[in-house]
């Protein structure tokens, strides 16, 4: 089978290293998945979200030159953003923007009474 950009494949994980994971591809091939398509969320550390062994449903993104680009992230069903329900008397977003800078203004005239030099309050 030729692996085309596009398709979704299933391997095993490999190897891990610190920049991605190798996956040993159904029809003898291996290929790379850059820590940043293992996850949707931020991936400092690749142990945190795959395992050596681990089968895994991957998508090819390229193949160039033999080097098979792979996605965990990509291969899985979009995450449902959740948007904040609905209330009778919700504010609008000019309302919020003017809440914060209120407050934003009133911490500012608070912090410039302090005398950050003497550590005392001006007067």
């Amino acid at each position: 089978m030729e692996l085309k950009p596009g398709m979704i494949v299933e391997g095993k994980v490999k190897s891990i290293t610190n920049f991605g994971a190798f996956v040993a591809l159904e029809d003898g091939a291996s290929g790379l998945v850059h820590i940043s398509e293992v996850a949707n969320a931020y991936v400092s550390d690749v142990h945190q979200f795959l395992t050596v062994g681990q089968d895994v449903r991957v998508l090819v993104l390229s193949v160039e030159d033999g080097k098979i680009n792979l996605s965990v992230k990509k291969a899985q069903p979009k995450p449902e953003r959740r948007s904040a329900p609905a209330e009778p008397g919700s504010q609008s977003f000019d309302d919020m923007l003017k809440r914060f800078l209120a407050d934003s203004d009133s911490k500012i005239a608070g912090s410039k009474q302090y005398d950050h030099r003497t550590k005392t309050r001006r007067r």
